[in-house]
């Protein structure tokens, strides 16, 4: 299954966490661009949480756009593993840091937050500095 049908799985109750979990690292995520002088990933922040936003078609990402009132412009974006993003992306920013797929369409989306088993040890929220779960 894909991850928007791990997705809605998961959403109806019947999902593995660890499979979502396992088809998030694998899908191939579009990541749009943020605009202004610093550039980088678009993303928010929310609950002190760096959410980065990742789309897992372009329709889904149009629908974010469209929810935003920026449908007319033209967006970049990254094709980035989930795995990358989790792996490589996440332990490179400021502060704690996760990512929200598909943000747009409300029963469709999902949060892969900063905590073990998703994010690497030294980049979750819920492990002390020993690497002991909190």
């Amino acid at each position: 299954m894909e991850l928007t049908g791990e997705i809605a799985a998961i959403r109806d109750g019947l999902g593995d966490p660890a499979r979502l979990l396992g088809e998030f690292r694998r899908a191939a995520l579009l990541v749009p661009l943020a605009d202004g002088p610093d550039g980088g990933l678009m993303s928010a922040v929310s609950g002190g949480i760096r959410w980065i936003y990742a789309f897992t078609d372009e329709e889904a990402l149009a629908r974010f756009a469209e929810a935003r009132g920026e449908s007319g412009r033209e967006w970049e974006y990254l094709s980035v593993l989930g795995a990358r993003l989790v792996d490589a992306v996440i332990p490179m920013a400021d502060g704690p840091a996760g990512v929200a797929v598909n943000v747009a369409d409300g029963d469709g989306s999902m949060f892969f937050p900063p905590v073990a088993g998703i994010v690497p040890e030294g980049s979750a929220v819920d492990v002390g500095d020993r690497g002991e779960a909190a």
